[in-house]
């Protein structure tokens, strides 16, 4: 009865390891947004230096232009091994005008999220195709023939010389 007892809870023990690893990992990424400061932020009030002191600097600027400030905030939950998905996005976007004084402030959720699937699972390139053999054994035979130093002497003058 005892060895039994012992094997159960051996069983038992490495269910419960097994199963710990396929424990869901939530994470946050990104600026910490308080909705409070966000929304204390007003066209034709506030400027640069004022959304600055307000919100921090943002988490990346305008891809052309200093005039928009973009503050991301996302929470994400991923399974086991598997590719993080995002469960909760908020999208702060400040632009300003050409003086520095914010003309609007968009905010925006989950719902600006693309997911890219690729077509195939090759890349089109350019050139011959070779096999896995070719690959390999492609080369043999090619080495010290023709190119610079195929002779095996400084010049190609006898002696070396």
């Amino acid at each position: 009865m005892t060895r039994s007892l012992i094997t159960g809870a051996a069983a038992v023990a490495a269910a419960a390891t097994l199963l710990a690893g396929c424990a869901g990992i939530k994470e946050h990424r990104g600026f910490v947004l308080d909705k409070a400061l966000a929304a204390a932020i007003q066209p034709g009030v506030d400027n640069k230096d004022s959304v600055q002191k307000t919100l921090g600097r943002p988490s990346f600027a305008g891809q052309f232009s200093d005039s928009d400030w973009y503050y991301l905030s996302r929470d994400t939950s991923a399974f086991a091994f598997r590719n993080p998905h995002a469960t909760k996005q908020d999208l702060l976007h400040v632009r300003f005008d050409s003086a520095g004084n914010v003309a609007a402030v968009d905010r925006s959720g989950k719902e600006q999220i693309a997911s890219v699937r690729p077509l195939r699972k090759t890349t089109p390139t350019l050139g011959r195709k070779r096999s896995f053999f070719d690959e390999i054994f492609g080369n043999i035979g090619m080495v010290g023939s023709g190119g610079l130093g195929g002779s095996g002497n400084a010049g190609g003058q006898p002696g070396g010389q």
